[in-house]
């Protein structure tokens, strides 16, 4: 039982290191003022914002030190990058030293490189202690990295409402703090033996427990996240916020004391009649049981009565693009797919460009936030704007989740859920390429954040489904590849048009220069609206050619609970 407490404890630390270590998505705060004190351009703004996310190209050092150095040493060496990288940054900020423009660039590379750390910490915990229900760890503590923007609104509030360069300050010290507090959990890591499926599913209760206690934490976060009231009262909403994150630590003993005290009575808890399914233990080590079920299937060539039902039921029919749909298409889930297969198969590059046209356009987005809000003159709305992606993001992330929970009653291929979470989007783009005001611009900001939350969240399970569990840390990390390429590329597009209506709006900041109007992003809205259409069309395709791996996944699965029950 105390084993079982601690994992508990390792996982809400690893939300709070999630929740406290997304301080690249905090970026928009405080650069128009960067922007400012460099006396640099727009086009240069942007290559600092590039940089950070560039910094996810060396996430695979931090893989390279898990072989040398134990969990809490990389730990506290992430945060020691991240104390350096952004405590010069203040220093910048604040003009007490005078640094040139690519050591600027360098400290975010070098910030972007420890949340890549932070990550990888934070996954093998998950991985280590939750091998029962890995993917609603996984997808629990992603969600928590979407509010450290909202988080860090809070903060900043509480300490100066008035000053940009807080954000800084706190971004060098918090997940260094963080990091302590979370640190007699980590070291204490228990030894699990296997559960048996009654606990797997007393684990998946607590789990959407925490769920639920999420939505409450977002919830509350976008209703306060961006206040501006006095200091105390931001201080009384940051401590309602904090005590929200240490909450979760009293669910288990909850349900732990339940158990005890109907087992005491003699009386048993039963959680199969309940309005959902939980994922079944089978079902979440789904990738032994792909591999080894397909391969049967495709071995013997038969097939069963619940397979050709299902297969009548998909629907499955020939067309004018059927060649395109069926062509070397995935013939199982599953399969390991070394990097020569990966970079061969269609499905992997439909997959590429649907991230990179969806979520990473997202990311972009959120890092020109303060000067699209700028041009529209809504500067002292910067905050808000900040924390309702932030907030919304975070939806997106624990919806990543949904498909698992609500399988018996509604099944879809997991590519399915990603077309559909791709449509929001296009729409956000071209809603504000239609109308600048601030309701458009709210709306959007939520859209294209609950989008890039649930893709970001989904990636890794996806990608482990398609191209292999044992390769996917490979292959995931061939994947983001897409983050700098797309950051830089999106990036400088908005950059080029922003810059090229300066000399109408010319306003001078010290040194730099600041458009103002719609026309200085109107061009970027649409053309981010057409790849995002683009995106959409490619996770659209490659749902069409996964389907029957994801088909025959489910027939197997039904068919093997039909001869158990």
């Amino acid at each position: 039982m105390a084993g079982q407490s601690r994992k508990w404890m390792i996982l809400v630390a690893t939300v709070w290191i999630q929740a406290f270590t997304g301080t690249n998505f905090d970026f928009s705060a405080y650069s128009s003022d960067l922007k400012s004190i460099l006396g640099i351009s727009q086009v240069q703004l942007n290559y600092l914002a590039v940089a950070s996310d560039l910094g996810k190209v060396f996430g695979w050092s931090s893989g390279l030190a898990l072989m040398y150095f134990p969990l809490w040493v990389v730990l506290f060496m992430a945060s020691f990058m991240g104390l350096f990288a952004y405590g010069l940054q203040w220093l910048v900020m604040k003009d007490i030293i005078v640094l040139p423009y690519i050591l600027v660039f360098l400290l975010c590379l070098l910030a972007g490189c420890s949340i890549c750390w932070f990550n990888t910490v934070c996954f093998v915990l998950c991985i280590q202690n939750f091998p029962a229900n890995r993917p609603l760890a996984l997808s629990l503590t992603i969600a928590f990295n979407g509010v450290s923007a909202a988080l860090y609104t809070l903060a900043g509030n509480a300490i100066d409402s008035s000053s940009n360069d807080i954000y800084l300050l706190l971004n060098a010290f918090i997940p260094l703090i963080t990091s302590v507090v979370s640190l007699i959990p980590i070291i204490r890591q228990p030894s699990l033996d296997p559960l048996p499926p009654d606990a797997v599913r007393r684990d998946s209760l607590i789990f959407l427990i925490l769920n639920f206690l999420a939505i409450i934490t977002g919830i509350y976060l976008l209703i306060f996240g961006s206040s501006t009231s006095d200091g105390m009262r931001a201080r009384l909403l940051l401590g309602g916020a904090i005590l929200l994150l240490v909450f979760p630590l009293c669910i288990p003993g909850i349900v732990y004391a339940r158990e005890w005290f109907h087992r005491t009575i003699h009386s048993s808890l039963s959680i199969h009649g309940s309005g959902f399914l939980l994922v079944d233990v089978d079902d979440l080590e789904l990738h032994k049981e792909l591999i080894t079920r397909e391969s049967s299937y495709h071995e013997n060539g038969d097939e069963t009565m619940y397979e050709t039902k299902w297969r009548k039921g998909s629907g499955e029919k020939e067309g004018c693009c059927d060649s395109m749909v069926k062509k070397d298409r995935l013939a199982m889930l599953g399969e390991e797919h070394p990097v020569s297969l990966l970079v061969s198969r269609l499905d992997f590059w439909l997959y590429y460009t649907a991230y990179v046209c969806g979520g990473t356009i997202g990311l972009v987005y959120s890092n020109n936030l303060g000067q699209i809000a700028q041009s529209l003159g809504q500067s002292s709305n910067t905050t808000t704007l900040l924390t309702l992606y932030s907030s919304f993001s975070f939806f997106g992330r624990l919806l990543s989740a949904a498909p698992d929970y609500i399988r018996a009653k509604m099944y879809f291929a997991r590519t399915a859920w990603l077309t559909i979470a791709l449509v929001p989007t296009p729409i956000a783009f071209f809603l504000l390429a239609a109308s600048g005001n601030a309701v458009a611009l709210q709306i959007s900001t939520a859209l294209v954040g609950l989008s890039s939350g649930f893709i970001f969240a989904a990636a890794v399970s996806i990608t482990s489904e398609l191209f292999g569990p044992n390769s996917v840390g490979v292959n995931h990390n061939i994947l983001i590849t897409n983050i700098p390429i797309g950051s830089l590329v999106y990036g400088v597009l908005a950059a080029v048009v922003y810059d090229s209506h300066v000399s109408s709006s010319l306003n001078i900041i010290t040194d730099s220069t600041v458009c103002m109007g719609r026309q200085c992003y109107f061009l970027t809205f649409v053309w981010w609206g057409c790849l995002s259409v683009l995106g959409l069309a490619s996770s659209l395709l490659l749902f069409l050619r996964t389907r029957h791996a994801y088909d025959q996944f489910e027939v197997k699965r039904i068919s093997s609970m039909a001869q158990l029950y």
